[in-house]
């Protein structure tokens, strides 16, 4: 049933979002003369290495800086970009991956192989399974691009701040996965652009009502500031952005 909505939704999802995707795609290689799309190569189910179809919201040869996480005053990011990425044009894209069976619609977000290197024996669960479009950490940290706008080093600000609950909730998410939670969280999604605030608030009842550890139905509501933290399976903060954390 989860293969059969992800096909569905994303046939359906890319139909009615071509008549905007388009002319986006046409401004993108308009700017720079270059392909709208930015093939990004991610680690999926069983640590398998996929292409992932994002609309490039970039300047070309972005991804050589050797920089993972953006911030959103990186000025890599182009101004067709800042447009892309304020509605997560970007992600429709990824529909695409769903229909080839890469990813789900909802499922951990898929990281770049240098992350994935670095995840706690607890964290590789999370490559357990397909990635996923959204699930509860996109709606939680739907502003990660904010959160790390002042960050010295975004990659090591992402990996004390934002990956100790991310990987939290993403392996909440599959050790209560369903297809109702599935299309609950896909309407959370949708809420998020229209009210963020009531959109956390579900995510953190929802959490409330299926046991989850408090500390983690705190971070969902986003009420207080963020403080670096170990991943799960790890006692203390990651003090490198390429160390291991024990």
């Amino acid at each position: 049933m989860k293969r059969l909505l992800d096909i569905t939704a994303a046939l359906i999802g890319l139909l009615l979002a071509s008549p905007l995707l388009l002319p986006v795609m046409f401004l993108v290689w308009w700017q720079d003369r270059h392909s709208p799309f930015y093939i990004a190569p991610r680690v999926g189910r069983d640590e398998r290495i996929f292409r992932m179809v994002k609309l490039r919201s970039m300047r070309i040869g972005a991804d050589k800086s050797g920089v993972d996480s953006t911030s959103a005053s990186d000025n890599r990011i182009t101004p067709v970009g800042h447009f892309i990425r304020r509605y997560k044009l970007d992600e429709i894209t990824q529909l695409w991956n769903v229909l080839r069976g890469d990813m789900s619609l909802v499922g951990p977000r898929p990281n770049v192989e240098r992350e994935t290197r670095l995840y706690t024996v607890v964290e590789r669960e999370l490559l357990s399974v397909r990635p996923g479009i959204t699930d509860y950490a996109s709606i939680v940290f739907a502003d990660e691009g904010d959160i790390l706008a002042d960050q010295p080093d975004p990659d090591l600000a992402y990996n004390q701040l934002i990956r100790p609950w991310k990987s939290r909730l993403g392996l909440f998410y599959i050790r209560n996965a369903s297809l109702a939670l599935d299309l609950k969280l896909v309407a959370l999604t949708a809420l998020t652009i229209l009210s963020r605030e009531r959109a956390l608030s579900a995510v953190a009842r929802d959490l409330e009502r299926r046991g989850a550890p408090a500390e983690l139905i705190v971070i969902a509501g986003r009420q207080q500031p963020l403080v670096p933290h170990p991943p799960p399976g790890a006692t203390t903060v990651v003090q490198s952005r390429d160390a291991v954390a024990t």
